[in-house]
């Protein structure tokens, strides 16, 4: 019993953590957010950080997961919305690039995620994003929408160019000119894919 309390005890405090470094990450940007604002703000202390993320980095890519999950969700139903097969496919990729324009994705997903944690096409919820695009891509070849390809290659061009769209738009002036640009280019990029009709 005593072990369950302290189980829910330290969950609490694990969202205490993230919900005010999220509004603190967006806010401020990760290098501004100060660890003994969040922490006061969660009302707890930097130990209590500490002891559930070894630290502010730990604490962001909690932040991320938290986030990206939300995407994930949003974008299933972008999914669902346009269609299974090739139309769903492409909706998903160009909203995500889209969703590189909403202010708390920006900041902490796309500029200071890559700046403190490393290439995002390394972080782990890339790697199952990579095999559920790869399963996509294998489903549509054998159902001939898109040409005989190594599902792999085409799902990591694919994702790859969705990821370096998104980057560029977030960091860029004037990111809705720079959304206009990205997305005309990647369907143009991604229907190349598609089988030639005979």
């Amino acid at each position: 019993m005593a072990a369950g309390r302290r189980a829910q005890a330290a969950e609490e405090t694990r969202a205490k953590l993230v919900r005010a470094a999220r509004k603190a990450f967006a806010a401020k940007g990760y290098a501004e957010a100060s660890m003994d604002e969040l922490t006061a703000e969660a009302g707890l202390t930097r130990g209590a950080l500490y002891h559930s993320f070894g630290g502010k980095p730990g604490l962001l890519q909690a932040v991320i997961d938290q986030i990206d999950a939300e995407m994930l969700a949003r974008l299933r139903i972008v999914r669902e919305t346009a269609g299974s097969g090739w139309p769903g496919l492409l909706a998903e990729s160009v909203a995500y690039i889209e969703m590189a324009l909403e202010p708390e994705i920006q900041r902490i997903m796309l500029l200071d995620g890559p700046a403190v944690l490393g290439d995002p096409s390394r972080w782990p919820n890339q790697t199952a994003c990579l095999r559920a695009t790869a399963r996509t891509i294998e489903t549509l070849i054998a159902d001939g929408v898109i040409a005989p390809v190594d599902p792999e290659a085409a799902a990591r061009l694919l994702n790859g160019a969705a990821l370096n769209a998104s980057l560029w738009v977030a960091a860029a002036d004037d990111p809705p000119a720079v959304l206009v640009k990205a997305t005309d280019a990647f369907r143009l990029l991604a229907t190349g894919l598609l089988k030639p009709k005979s």
